[in-house]
């Protein structure tokens, strides 16, 4: 986007290409992250999931619960 721009050229050579860092520890990130939200029996393990386990849209308010 910059490459042919000197103030540019001496930020890099001064303070190392921050975009490209950036870009990079976001793609490792991104990597991890679809690696651990991966449902646990695509990484082999046989484990039942119990009813209600994991992420739900409506939560249950706070106070006492009905009984």
């Amino acid at each position: 986007m910059f490459h042919d721009s000197p103030i540019y050229d001496r930020l890099i050579a001064e303070r190392g290409d921050v975009p490209a860092q950036v870009r990079r520890e976001a793609e490792r990130v991104s990597r991890e992250l679809e690696l651990v939200m991966r449902p646990s029996q695509s990484l082999g393990y046989d484990r039942p999931q119990s009813p209600g386990a994991g992420w739900q849209r409506a939560g249950m308010l706070p106070g006492p619960r009905p009984q």
